[in-house]
């Protein structure tokens, strides 16, 4: 006889479990503590089941019913009630996360767990850094091709070409992962890469995570070797010049009252005066390596063979392979890298003022730049910040990266 809702409301509890059918396998089971508990008793490819519908009066006796009829409707097609509401259980925790920027935290947490490299696994937090502003908050599912384009397109507008290539990548990844878990059905980041400017970017491998730097730092300050390669990898953190123009240094080029470093055009890349502000810790190393001069020696940084020519152009990379870094993980070049990234992901600088301090464009006179340039005055105010924020990162080991 089927059950009523007063005979399901009046049910009291026994010593024992048991059990008031309803019909067609549907019952409640009322247990000693009084629970009351709606089960579907059915049998699938020969095997006797369970499933369970809910509790009452959460689940009163029509819901019940109606969960018992989609459970026979399954049963009829072929399919075990336990096994559909198990996939449905998993597709609603994996929608649940299903933006951008969390499937692409969970795809590097599973790349960490196969065992990728640090340094690799600190440049996909960059790249997902670097789209989280564009589509990080972003359902995966609704991201549309036109909208990746445009957040990769505002790094490109930075110049940065390789890294919007890079970004595009690893996007690619993320949404082919999202495809695999159930939380996409396509993939807006294939094909992007012909609507993106082709850089001629050589890669030099750098650390760009603060943890990272910080132990760098540290071990440039542990050197036990020639007093001249330490102070050359200190002051090239502090001023991310290029590696050439550091080696070139002249102590003509140095104006102490001022707090300035000027590059000739003849040893620019881009063909035109550059001006470096020194903050006080850059003041610091050089006063150290002028200690240091011999003789009437123009370098700053000569050779460890002859004063009268500059510095090997392997001497920093040695220096950091002799600190354990290998031309994978750090090079001379990508002191520049690590700058531009942590400045960048500060947010306290804008993006020209750093670009003018990598000399990436730069057209001022000497004049010009030295007194009215623009950016100097933000320029200045960021050198001393670099090196401020070095020296914290050095002094204070940080627990995990961010």
């Amino acid at each position: 006889m089927p059950l009523s809702d007063a005979a399901v409301r009046t049910a009291k509890p026994k010593e024992k479990p048991y059990k008031l059918t309803d019909g067609g396998g549907l019952f409640l089971l009322v247990t000693p503590s009084g629970g009351k508990l709606w089960r579907f008793k059915y049998r699938f490819n020969g095997a006797e089941k369970l499933l369970a519908l809910g509790v009452y009066p959460e689940i009163g006796l029509k819901q019940a019913r109606e969960r018992h009829n989609e459970a026979k409707k399954l049963l009829a097609n072929g399919v075990d009630p336990n096994a559909d509401k198990k996939r449905q259980a998993l597709a609603a925790t994996l929608s649940s996360n299903n933006t951008f920027d969390s499937i692409a935290a969970e795809f590097i947490e599973l790349k960490e767990r196969e065992g990728l490299s640090q340094a690799t696994l600190v440049k996909q937090k960059w790249f997902r850094s670097q789209m989280q502003a564009g589509i990080g908050d972003r359902p995966v599912a609704e991201i549309e091709p036109m909208e990746v384009l445009a957040a990769l397109k505002v790094i490109e507008k930075r110049g940065n070409y390789e890294t919007s290539k890079r970004c595009r990548a690893f996007a690619d990844r993320v949404f082919r992962y999202a495809i695999i878990t159930g939380r996409a059905k396509t993939n807006p980041a294939a094909g992007l890469g012909d609507a993106l400017i082709s850089g001629k970017v050589k890669h030099h491998a750098a650390i760009i995570d603060p943890k990272g730097v910080g132990e760098l730092l540290r071990g440039i300050e542990a050197y036990q070797g020639s007093i001249l390669t330490k102070l050359s990898m200190k002051m090239l953190a502090h001023v991310f010049v290029r590696p050439g123009e550091l080696r070139h240094a002249e102590w003509s080029e140095i104006d102490f009252d001022r707090s300035v470093w000027v590059i000739p055009a003849a040893k620019m890349k881009m063909r035109s005066d550059h001006a470096v502000p020194l903050s006080r810790q850059v003041l610091a190393i050089l006063e150290e390596a002028k200690a240091l001069r011999i003789g009437n020696s123009r370098y700053v940084f000569p050779s460890l063979v002859s004063a009268l020519k500059p510095m090997s152009e392997n001497t920093v990379n040695m220096g950091l392979r002799r600190l354990g870094y290998t031309n994978e993980e750090m090079t001379a070049h990508g002191f520049r890298s690590t700058a531009s990234t942590l400045l960048n992901e500060s947010g306290k600088w804008s993006a020209d003022a750093i670009e003018r301090s990598l000399a990436h464009k730069d057209s001022d006179a000497i004049r010009s730049i030295y007194h009215r340039g623009k950016h100097w005055d933000e320029r200045v105010l960021m050198a001393q910040w670099w090196s401020d924020h070095l020296d914290d990162l050095k002094s204070h080991p940080l627990s995990k990266s961010p």
